[in-house]
């Protein structure tokens, strides 16, 4: 039983059961005040304890996760970097295959001068504007690089007058200057093959197309289409002859016209 008294403290009196003397403690106020601060701060203080073991122990968790996840990261990472290093191999693969065997490499017809069906002849909306009239031979006489695969005077059956340029069938031709057309045909050496008259003693030929699209007479204009490519005449595969002629003697198409890079 508990009990005040008048000097303001608190009487604790414990009596057992049995024989056993009863016991009296006494407590002042400002005591048991002072203990039930100290008992709340503990208890503030294990709460806040608890509190920051339980977010140390979930940070732990959440860093032990994301090593994980960097780990498998940084494997995928290395994973990209292999297949990033194979596709451009490939990608280098099937560069080399389009220029081996000609196909374009972007719009095949950016550089490229078609006439029109009918009417009078317009500049292409696409690509570079054509030159009007008569131009010295400059322009590559396709629409892509292909690949050279005899030059001047080259191979073993003597004097070869031009560039042999291997391309797919069906390869836009080009004039690789403004002129006039002054000899269109086909023989068993050229094929159908395309004269082009530069003016200045400059003339171009182009021969073993599949299809002439020019008439003798006809003016043509710098990167205008004059023909396809093909296999027609003394030919062992697609590809295109060209000759440059200065005063009817050919000299190396190479040192007159610019070959794509």
């Amino acid at each position: 039983m508990t009990k005040s008294n008048r000097e303001g403290k608190l009487t604790v009196m414990i009596v057992p059961d049995g024989p056993r003397e009863s016991r009296t403690f006494q407590l002042s106020y400002r005591a048991l005040r002072a203990l039930a601060v100290i008992g709340a701060v503990m208890a503030l203080v294990l709460t806040i304890m608890l509190g920051s073991w339980s977010y140390l122990a979930a940070r732990a968790l959440r860093a032990t996760s994301l090593e994980a996840e960097v780990e498998v990261m940084a494997g995928d990472r290395a994973r990209l970097g292999v297949l990033g290093q194979r596709l451009e191999t490939i990608e280098e693969q099937y560069q080399g295959m389009r220029d081996l065997f000609g196909y374009a490499l972007s719009d095949e017809l950016s550089d490229v001068w078609l006439p029109p069906p009918t009417g009078p002849r317009q500049a292409g909306t696409r690509g570079v504007r054509a030159k009007d009239g008569p131009t010295l031979p400059s322009v590559w006489p396709l629409t892509i690089r292909g690949f050279v695969t005899r030059g001047l005077h080259e191979g073993l059956e003597g004097e070869h007058p031009g560039l042999d340029i291997a391309v797919a069938s069906n390869s836009y031709v080009r004039a690789a200057g403004g002129g006039t057309v002054s000899d269109v045909g086909e023989d068993a050496v050229y094929g159908r093959f395309v004269v082009i008259d530069h003016g200045q003693g400059y003339s171009t030929l182009y021969g073993h197309a599949s299809v002439n699209l020019v008439g003798i007479g006809q003016k043509v204009r710098e990167r205008e289409v004059i023909a396809l490519s093909g296999s027609t005449g003394r030919s062992t595969g697609p590809h295109l002859h060209f000759e440059v002629l200065v005063d009817g003697t050919p000299v190396d198409p190479l040192t007159v016209v610019q070959q794509p890079t």
